[in-house]
């Protein structure tokens, strides 16, 4: 079947239906990764978007169900340049296309996505409709598209119950966070109670505006129990358990649309408990404690972004999905100094708060399917934990 993909400047890219046949306007937005669309297709962030894949082909590897970072699908619509029909991974246990079905995505293959993005890339990101009926009236499609805008995605993505993450061998070894209360979890590596960046023994709130599942299970694998609270839970409900740490979670949409959760942050960060944020989670800490974000271009999402350390002068490459960056001209240099930077841009990439046991950073060290260099933030998480006890 025939399908659309309209830009609201009007530009039209015919291609074949892929998934759900439904329309649906969306934010479009690109991702960089050459593996690692399931993980893609199931991360929060992405809710109220429309993913490109500028990989040009898709779904070679099948679904593997196992490496899913939350139970559904979040983006509105998929685009691709090449859905793969036959599949090849002796772990694969469905097609993408059926997976999109499933999921009630609507998705367009067989498009220019190269081109597609030089567009994104030099005008910015904009709005799209993806259809299988091109409309008759063009302009007031354009309208319609135009008008569109990501809102409320945080309380749609996140969790609507408290649910714990407990490590599966408490007294000895954790060879994976067992979850209870929801889906099944993933196999870590396992952590010895002898580590020094064991965290048997400590208690970690999580806060869920949009959380992919590895970061709960990046804790659990290495000996921390995790308590997994909705967006909206007062920040005096979850200081009452008495947690060792607050982890800040990644998610979707404008950091700054989330008036009331920015009031909560701010009492965790005048609590003293630890606290490491991760994407949404370090924009919210800016915004709680005076700083602005604003709106990138176009955004950075893949799995290669250089981050350049800027106490050690170290580079790590990263894996990223965010389309807001902190604005460090507005940071107060007495509550908090830039930590990380982009590479490639000078964005703003993580930073270190004053007087406070608290770190934060844009991008995701729970990647997966990668790289995996900076893992090691949970540790650093860790011994914080351990000497504010």
């Amino acid at each position: 079947m025939k399908a659309y993909l309209i830009l609201e400047d009007g530009t039209v890219f015919p291609g074949v239906s892929i998934g759900s046949e439904r329309e649906v306007i969306s934010e479009i937005v690109f991702n960089t990764s050459m593996t690692g669309y399931l993980e893609v297709l199931t991360d929060p962030s992405y809710a109220g978007q429309a993913v490109v894949m500028t990989y040009p082909l898709i779904g070679n590897y099948g679904i593997c169900r196992d490496d899913m970072e939350s139970k559904r699908a979040w983006p509105d619509g998929y685009i691709v340049r090449e859905l793969s029909r036959i599949p090849s991974n002796f772990r694969s246990g469905d097609t993408i296309q059926h997976f999109l079905k499933e999921q009630d995505i609507p998705g367009i293959s067989g498009i220019d996505t190269r081109a597609l993005t030089k567009i994104l890339r030099e005008k910015g990101t904009m709005n799209g409709m993806i259809t299988t009926k091109l409309p008759d009236d063009l302009t007031e499609a354009t309208e319609r598209i135009r008008a569109y805008s990501v809102r409320g995605v945080v309380l749609k993505t996140t969790t609507k119950e408290p649910y714990v993450l407990v490590p599966e061998n408490p007294g000895n070894t954790v060879s994976k966070g067992t979850r209870t209360g929801e889906n099944g979890a993933q196999p870590a590596p396992p952590a010895s109670v002898f580590d020094p960046t064991s965290g048997l023994g400590l208690r970690v709130a999580l806060m869920d505006y949009g959380a992919k599942s590895n970061i709960g299970e990046s804790l659990a694998a290495r000996g921390c129990e995790v308590t997994v609270w909705p967006a909206d839970t007062p920040a005096e409900t979850v200081l009452a358990k008495r947690p060792d740490g607050i982890m800040l979670s990644n998610g979707p949409g404008d950091p700054a649309e989330n008036t009331e959760i920015i009031k909560e942050v701010k009492k965790f960060y005048d609590s003293d408990v630890p606290i490491f944020a991760i994407c949404l989670g370090h924009q919210l800490m800016a915004l709680a404690t005076g700083a602005k974000t604003y709106k990138l271009k176009y955004g950075h999402r893949g799995g290669n972004h250089p981050v350049k350390d800027l106490a050690t002068g170290r580079v790590y490459i990263t894996s990223q999905n965010h389309g807001y960056a902190v604005d460090t001209e507005s940071l107060d240099p007495d509550v908090a100094a830039p930590a990380f930077v982009n590479v490639n841009d000078g964005t703003n990439e993580g930073l270190s708060y004053k007087g406070k046991n608290i770190f934060t950073v844009q991008y995701h060290p729970e990647a997966c399917p990668g790289p995996q260099d900076s893992g090691y933030l949970f540790d650093r998480f860790i011994r914080m934990m351990k000497e504010g006890r």
